[in-house]
């Protein structure tokens, strides 16, 4: 992109002037955010009594008028008027914000806070300093920026512009704040495990490949904490959780994205049934406290009560309970088939058209519950007892070998959470670990993670763990549709040369879900 021609001429006439356009900085020590100065000083004071303020932020309008200038300063918390008098700033240095002075630019202001004669809060200023000079004008406020692959390319342009965006990253960072705060309280210690993993273990995926140049090892990014977070619970701490960046060399979908955030929690002496309750507790509340409850825009709009939250054209009910189905019933309600059945299997898949030929009886399960029955579960469900071959570190029921201690949290037809009683049995782990090594399948384990073995062997106390996936927990309460909307800076394929942001399709963003769909996994 070129710099405008007109931005080079002002850039030009502040050096003339000795007014550097990115400045050492000032430390500004009593600056206040905008939305402090607003809470805490009153406009209508009178004379004498009025608050004196710094605010500083970006300029997003201007008007001028002759003499005066009236500025919009807006920072991470709100916006201000800002006025601009060539009485009080003195006309040599009015008269040159006025040459130089553009939408974008950073701008430090000081004054007293009052109303203008239309009523509106405005800072008066006396002084101002500018602080950043912009040399390409921000994309409008009026119309956003709508463009999805310049809005994802961009961020920092589609945060500039869009509000929605803002306030969902915001949101964002409430949801992570308060996840781990309520395992805080639960006595639950944030740990750190190893990205960099020689055997890709504790899920079923395609890892990514690196090289350690040092000690001559080719390793993999890490696809869960999982083992790693179960050997501190063989060390002795109870319990333990991680809420850090997976892995998974698969393909994109609105729901999925290769890099992405996972809580994983792990509770000794506790079984399925404990995290059931503690996961809808969690998943409720921050439903409560930072869904989009609104449905609707401007004088339609209609608040709804705080465990309804919306997505697109429908309402989740989040409120307690949650419904609770077996995976067996699910199939049988949605697919007509019986799970523990090789040939209904089979049969229901190639009605439904999922594919069979050649693969093993679990991978069709998995496929005909994710086409015949996720798509119907919109309110929050739990589904339980998932098949055991599907379950490779799920300890079996005691009720029905055939089934794991596991359950899946499903949203508006896509997996939030996994969890499950953990196996602790070395041995029954090891056989487990072999079998899934002679299956020779791509996205299970080439080799078996002997030290994880040996870790059961000291002794693991019962326990079972769960696994959340973040983006799509703020997918869900802040009604996003793709996952690329809830991560900052997601990877994108590299744009043509040439190719220009504002040139691209308004279904841009589909783009590269065409170069494969991955399975719709519990990570995100």
């Amino acid at each position: 992109m070129q710099v405008p021609a007109d931005r080079i001429d002002k850039l030009t006439r502040l050096r003339e002037a000795g007014i550097a356009p990115w400045p050492a900085g000032s430390s500004l020590p009593d600056r206040e955010r905008i939305a402090d100065l607003l809470e805490r000083a009153d406009p209508d004071a009178p004379d004498g009594e009025r608050a004196t303020a710094t605010v500083a932020g970006r300029v997003a309008s201007l008007r001028d008028h002759g003499n005066s200038l009236f500025v919009d300063l807006r920072d991470d918390s709100g916006r201000v008027q800002v006025f601009l008098r060539k009485k009080a700033l003195g006309e040599e240095r009015f008269t040159l914000l006025k040459e130089v002075l553009d939408l974008g630019d950073f701008l430090a202001a000081r004054g007293e806070l009052a109303r203008t004669r239309m009523g509106e809060t405005t800072v008066f200023a006396d002084d101002v300093e500018l602080l950043s000079k912009s040399l390409f004008a921000p994309p409008s406020e009026w119309y956003g920026l709508a463009d999805v692959e310049t809005r994802l390319r961009r961020r920092y342009a589609d945060l500039i512009a869009n509000p929605e965006s803002f306030g969902r990253f915001r949101t964002r960072s409430a949801i992570v704040r308060d996840t781990r705060r309520f395992l805080e309280d639960r006595g639950f210690m944030e740990v750190e495990t190893p990205m960099l993993h020689a055997i890709a273990g504790g899920a079923a995926a395609r890892p990514f490949m690196t090289h350690h140049n040092t000690l001559h090892l080719d390793l993999h990014l890490r696809i869960a904490p999982e083992l790693h977070l179960k050997r501190l619970l063989v060390g002795g701490y109870e319990r333990v959780f991680e809420i850090g960046r997976n892995f998974r060399n698969e393909g994109l979908s609105p729901r999925h994205n290769p890099e992405f955030s996972m809580m994983e929690a792990y509770w000794a002496y506790a079984r399925m049934d404990d995290w059931i309750e503690s996961c809808e507790e969690l998943v409720a509340s921050l439903a409560a406290d930072h869904g989009l409850h609104t449905r609707g825009d401007g004088e339609e709009a209609e608040e709804l009560p705080r465990h309804q939250v919306v997505r697109g054209d429908h309402v989740i009910d989040f409120s307690r309970p949650f419904r609770r189905a077996t995976y067996a019933e699910l199939v049988r309600e949605y697919a007509d088939a019986d799970v523990f059945d090789e040939a209904s299997v089979r049969e229901a898949a190639k009605r439904h058209g999922v594919e069979v030929a050649g693969r093993r009886l679990e991978q069709v399960v998995d496929d005909l519950f994710g086409h015949c029955v996720e798509p119907h579960l919109v309110d929050p469900t739990f589904v339980t007892h998932l098949p055991l071959a599907l379950s490779p570190l799920s300890k079996a029921s005691p009720d029905d070998p055939r089934v794991a201690e596991r359950f899946e949290l499903i949203v508006d037809g896509m997996e939030l959470a996994n969890a499950f009683s953990e196996l602790n049995d070395p041995e029954d782990q090891l056989a487990r670990f072999e079998a899934q090594v002679a299956e020779r399948d791509p996205e299970l384990p080439a080799e078996v993670d002997h030290d994880y073995v040996d870790a059961l062997r000291y002794g693991m106390p019962p326990a079972a763990g769960i696994g959340i996936g973040i983006d799509r927990l703020v997918m869900l309460l802040t009604g996003a549709e793709s996952i690329r909307e809830v991560i900052l800076f997601p990877l994108l394929r590299p744009r043509a040369a040439g190719a220009e942001d504002e040139e691209a399709p308004a279904d841009a963003a589909t783009s590269d879900e065409a170069a494969g769909a991955s399975p719709d996994v519990a990570a995100g």
